[in-house]
């Protein structure tokens, strides 16, 4: 699971070679916080899979079965999480600190959040050059990542494929400037794929999300040395088979982490306004500019986003997918009790609205005589 060939579990009693928290990403951020509780780093860990009874922890041990305390789940810890252990009964006592949190989310009704993974330095957006490639869904990942203030590179695989790979570059660049990169590549090309390690080594932990099917694993391969299985897309609509199961923690052959992360179907936003304002920055600050205060940017008079509309300076798709992230966003940070009464508040103007229009056709009958 791990991609470095000699670390074997302790607990199977096989040989496990010695690992430094530096080689799994420590830094003086933790080290602080460490200092600060008066805890000594014999009992620090990070999580490199979580499960729903245990997660598997890694230090100088190896790697070790861990268990949640009374006061934790398996909902509160994420892959990438730094952690301190009771080293006689292997129960996880704290969770440090992040320096960055990625989140969606949960699915269902309930406004619930659910952890991604944690303490990461770049996000891999990865999606390939074919009916995969949806910027809509790609905004939803930059967003993802400028919220947590992770550097965003969007990676666009299989280009030996498609028939213009150069157009989909060009797509990629127009759906924003805040990537820190764009990259075409051919993912089972070991010298394109080799140009990830810019962002790998010592210290630094990178992550990959994307579509099922669209080459994250390959590249995991390539930056690991492993032999995760992967799966080819079908050829009808390019969708691809889950091969990854579970997030998990890797070792990058060149030193650093790479957290694998499975083909998410759903990405809800939640909480991340901030990452849609710094995506949309230029719509962020037109909207400053208009008349009122409260404008919804759909017909109100002196409404600086129309009106960049109308002039040309924004296309309307843009302005359309701006409105959908924040209404989304708003809708998925409110509270439960906030979620039910609304939702009991547009069951209610529905109902009038309904009717209101019986009515008016009751109204329309009489007239005519019918």
């Amino acid at each position: 699971m791990l991609a470095r060939q000699d670390l074997l579990s302790s607990q199977t009693g096989e040989r496990v070679t010695h690992i430094s928290l530096n080689d799994l990403g420590w830094s003086p951020f933790f080290a602080d916080q460490l200092e600060t509780m008066g805890v000594t780093p014999d009992r620090v860990m990070r999580i490199a899979a979580v499960q729903r009874s245990k997660a598997t922890g890694l230090g100088p041990r190896g790697a070790v079965r861990l268990t949640y305390p009374p006061t934790l789940s398996a909902g509160d810890v994420a892959v990438g999480d730094w952690v301190t252990v009771n080293p006689d009964t292997d129960v996880i006592e704290t969770i440090l600190d992040r320096t960055s949190k990625l989140a969606r989310r949960a699915a269902g009704i309930e406004a619930r959040t659910q952890l991604l993974a944690a303490n990461i330095d770049t996000l891999f957006i990865t999606t390939s050059c074919n009916e995969d490639f949806n910027p809509a869904r790609i905004e939803r990942y930059v967003v993802l990542a400028l919220d947590a203030g992770v550097s965003p590179v969007l990676v666009l695989t299989k280009a030996d494929t498609a028939e213009d790979p150069q157009s989909y570059l060009q797509q990629a660049r127009d759906i924003s400037d805040k990537f820190d990169a764009v990259l075409l590549i051919n993912a089972k090309d070991k010298e394109q794929s080799d140009r990830l390690r810019r962002w790998c080594g010592p210290g630094k932990t990178v992550a990959f999300v994307g579509s099922s099917g669209v080459g994250k694993s390959t590249l995991i391969n390539a930056l690991t040395g492993s032999e995760q299985a992967t799966a080819d897309i079908r050829a009808d609509d390019a969708k691809g088979r889950h091969t990854t199961t579970a997030r998990s923690l890797h070792f990058a052959s060149g030193g650093g982490m790479v957290i694998d992360m499975p083909g998410m179907r759903e990405l809800g936003l939640h909480d991340v306004a901030g990452g849609i304002d710094e995506l949309f920055d230029d719509i962020t600050e037109l909207a400053t500019q208009c008349k009122f205060r409260d404008c919804a940017h759909v017909s109100e008079p002196g409404c600086a986003v129309l009106a960049a509309m109308e002039a040309g300076d924004l296309s309307e798709d843009r302005v359309d997918r701006w409105r959908k992230l924040r209404a989304e966003d708003q809708l998925n940070s409110e509270t439960i009790g906030q979620t039910r009464r609304r939702a009991r508040e547009i069951t209610r103007q529905h109902k009038a609205q309904l009717a209101a229009h019986q009515r008016f056709k009751g109204k329309s009958r009489d007239k005519s005589g019918k």
